[in-house]
C-alpha cells in the first residue's frame, strides 16, 4: 500500500529528476553518476536520524531535503532539516559544515534556505535548484577564504556564515549611488528599493507618476545589481511587444556614471522576440505572455506578443497551470521587474512570476488594492502626478468637454424612416425601413447604433475650438491621440477627421491591431518622431507605457470604467519635452 509519504517522495523524485539530479538508494550509491546526486534515506550521526535525501554536488555533500506528505506545513520542519544539516558523519566530504542548502518539500510545496546567507530565511520555490546552480553558489561563496570552521557545534551558527559571499550578502554591500543625472524622486526610489533588497524582502512596489522616469530608475537599479551585486540575470517584463522595443532603446541609451560605458557595451541585453533564451544575456526583455509560452513550450504568434495582457485574457479563459520546464530552471533570473504591474500580475500571469526563484519588483503609476496585496504592501516609493507637476517632472492638464445630445441622453428613430444597417463581421451595408420606433441609450452608441453625425459634430467642434479655446493662437494641429471604443469606431473617426480637417491619409492614422500594410510599431514611431500623423486613433494599443513625449492632446471618445486604466490613458499626454525637441 502506498502511503501519503511515499506519494510525496514520488513527486519529489520527479522534480529532482527534471532538475538534473540523479536519485540513488544508499546501497547503490555512485557519486560519479552525475554532477548532482540525491541519496535517499541517508543515515546521519547518532541522534540526527536519517535524511530523506542527502544532496551531493561534485562528490561532496552540500544539502538535505526533508520530505513530508502533501498538505503538511513546512516552516515547522525547518528545525528538523537544520538538524540533518549538522549531522553529516565527520569522515564524509563536505563543502562546509553544517550543510548549507536545506529544502523541505511535499512534492507540491517546497521551501528552501541558503545557510550561507547573512540572515538565512526560508523562501518558497517552485521546484529544486539544479546542481550547477548550487555549485556556482558554493564557488561564489569563497569558502576557501572564509574563516576556519569551528569544531564546537554551538559556534557553527550564525557567525561562521556571515563571512561568505552570496547575492543577499552582496545586496547589503552596495556602493553609494552616484546621484548626478537623476531626479530626486528617482534617487529616493533607488535607495529605498536597495534598502528593501538588503533586508531580503521578496517583493517591492514602486509607484511613480506616468512620465516621471520609472524605466530609467529601473535600468539604473538593474545596472547596479549586475555590476555590484553580481546578479546572474534580470528579467524585464513589459505589457506588450512595442513597449519591449521602447525599453530596449532606453537600455541602449543608458550611460554608466561609473565608467562612461553604455549599458549594452558592458552587458548583453536580449529583447525576446522568439522562444530562444540567450544564455549569455544578463538582461532579458519580454512580454509576460511570451515568457508564459516559453515555460509551456509553445510558440507565440507575433500578434499575441503585441496584444496587451488585458486583451489576451480572452484567449486564456481557462489558464493551463505551468509545470517545471528543464530548459528554463527556476533560478534562471535573480530579479524580475514587471512594468505596468497593475495589469500583469493576476489570474494567468501570476504563476509566471512565481515560477522563478527571484526578487519581484513592480513598476506602476496606478496601483490597485490587488497590486498592493501582491507586493506584500511593500511600497518603497510613492510619487504622485501632483508632486511630479510641482517638481517640473510632469506637466499638468486641462479638461475640455464636448457634449452632444445623443451621447448624453440617447435618441429615437421613428418608424417609417430608412436606416443603413451594417453587418458587424463583414461590414456589408444595406438600407431598411423601420417598422417600429427604435430608441437607444448612450451605452448603445457606436456599438449597436452608429451615428456618424455625432462623431462629426465632435470632430467639427474640436477643429473649430482648437486654435481659439483649446490652444489659443496655435497654427499647427498638436499631436493628438483619440481613444475609440473598438476598431470599427476608430475607422469611422479616422475617415471623419480627414474630411473635416480637409487633410489626406497621412494626417490621421488608425493605430490598432487591425492595421495592416504598415507595422503598428512603425506607425507609433512615426507618431512619436515625425511630423505626420498629427492625429492618431487607437483603442487601447497606446493606452499604457508607450512614451510619446510630443503628445499634447488626449481625447476620449469612449467611456472608461476603470479609474486605473483611465489614469494610464490620461498619462500619455503629461510627459515633459523641451521646446527644441518638440
Amino acid at each position: 500500500m502506498t502511503t501519503p509519504e511515499d506519494q510525496a517522495r514520488e513527486k519529489i523524485d520527479e522534480l529532482l529528476g527534471k532538475a538534473a539530479w540523479a536519485i540513488q538508494d544508499l546501497n547503490q550509491t555512485n557519486l560519479n553518476a552525475a554532477r548532482g546526486v540525491a541519496i535517499r534515506n541517508f543515515p546521519l550521526e547518532r541522534g540526527h536520524g536519517f535524511a530523506d535525501y542527502l544532496l551531493y554536488v561534485d562528490g561532496k555533500a552540500a544539502g538535505v531535503i526533508e520530505a513530508k506528505k502533501e498538505g503538511f506545513t513546512l516552516t515547522g520542519v525547518e528545525t528538523q532539516s537544520t538538524k540533518y544539516g549538522e549531522g553529516l558523519p565527520p569522515h564524509l566530504p563536505a563543502y562546509v559544515r553544517p550543510l548549507p542548502f536545506l529544502f523541505q518539500s511535499t512534492g507540491i510545496e517546497t521551501r528552501f534556505t541558503n545557510e550561507l546567507d547573512p540572515e538565512p530565511r526560508s523562501r518558497p520555490t517552485f521546484s529544486f535548484h539544479r546542481p550547477d546552480t548550487l555549485a556556482k553558489w558554493l564557488d561564489e561563496a569563497n569558502l576557501q577564504q572564509a574563516a576556519p570552521i569551528p569544531t564546537d557545534k554551538a559556534a557553527l551558527r550564525p557567525a561562521t556564515y556571515k563571512t561568505f559571499s552570496t547575492l543577499r550578502k552582496r545586496l547589503q554591500q552596495m556602493p553609494i549611488l552616484i546621484e548626478e543625472g537623476l531626479w530626486s524622486a528617482q534617487i529616493t526610489a533607488i535607495k529605498n528599493l536597495e534598502k528593501s533588497l538588503a533586508e531580503d524582502r521578496p517583493r517591492a512596489l514602486i509607484q511613480m507618476a506616468t512620465g516621471s522616469g520609472k524605466t530609467f530608475t529601473a535600468i539604473t537599479t538593474i545596472y547596479r545589481l549586475l555590476k555590484f551585486a553580481k546578479a546572474r540575470r534580470v528579467l524585464f517584463l513589459v505589457d506588450r511587444g512595442n513597449l519591449g522595443d521602447q525599453t530596449l532603446k532606453e537600455f541602449q541609451q543608458y550611460v554608466s556614471p561609473y565608467n562612461n560605458f553604455k549599458f549594452t557595451e558592458e552587458f548583453i541585453v536580449q529583447r525576446l522576440s522568439s522562444n530562444t533564451l540567450d544564455t549569455t544575456a544578463r538582461v532579458c526583455i519580454s512580454t509576460i505572455q511570451r515568457m508564459y509560452s516559453m515555460l509551456k513550450g509553445k510558440e507565440l504568434v507575433e500578434e499575441d506578443d503585441e496584444a496587451s495582457v488585458a486583451g489576451l485574457e480572452r484567449l486564456f479563459k481557462e489558464p493551463e497551470p505551468i509545470d517545471y520546464n528543464p530548459a528554463i530552471p527556476i533560478e534562471t533570473f535573480d530579479v524580475i521587474i514587471t512594468d505596468e504591474c497593475h495589469r500583469s500580475i493576476y489570474n494567468l500571469w501570476a504563476q509566471v512570476l512565481e515560477y522563478f526563484d527571484a526578487y519581484l519588483i513592480g513598476l506602476t503609476a496606478t496601483p490597485s488594492k490587488q497590486t498592493f496585496g501582491f507586493f506584500h504592501q511593500n511600497l518603497v516609493m510613492e510619487y504622485s502626478h501632483e508632486q511630479a507637476v510641482a517638481d517640473g517632472v510632469n506637466v499638468n492638464y486641462d479638461v475640455y468637454r464636448i457634449r452632444t445630445a445623443i451621447s448624453e441622453a440617447g435618441s429615437k428613430v421613428e418608424a417609417g424612416f430608412y436606416v443603413e444597417k451594417r453587418e458587424r463581421d463583414t461590414r456589408k451595408t444595406r438600407w431598411e425601413q423601420l417598422e417600429d420606433d427604435f430608441s437607444y441609450d448612450p451605452n448603445q452608441l457606436d456599438r449597436d447604433v452608429v451615428a456618424p453625425d455625432q462623431i462629426r459634430t465632435i470632430v467639427k467642434t474640436f477643429r473649430d475650438k482648437l486654435s481659439t479655446e483649446i490652444f489659443p493662437g496655435r497654427t499647427e494641429v498638436p499631436k493628438t491621440l483619440i481613444f475609440a471604443k473598438h476598431d470599427p469606431h476608430a475607422e469611422d473617426i479616422v475617415k471623419i477627421v480627414r474630411e473635416e480637417f480637409a487633410k489626406g491619409n497621412e494626417f490621421a492614422q488608425k493605430i490598432t491591431y487591425r492595421t495592416t500594410g504598415a507595422n503598428p510599431k512603425d506607425l507609433i514611431k512615426s507618431f512619436r518622431n515625425s511630423y505626420h500623423p498629427r492625429i492618431a486613433v487607437t483603442v487601447d494599443m497606446i493606452a499604457t507605457g508607450t512614451d510619446i513625449k510630443p503628445l499634447e492632446i488626449v481625447m476620449f471618445m469612449r467611456a472608461v470604467k476603470s479609474r486605473t486604466f483611465f489614469e494610464q490613458m490620461k498619462g500619455r499626454g503629461v510627459r515633459v519635452v523641451s521646446s527644441t525637441e518638440l
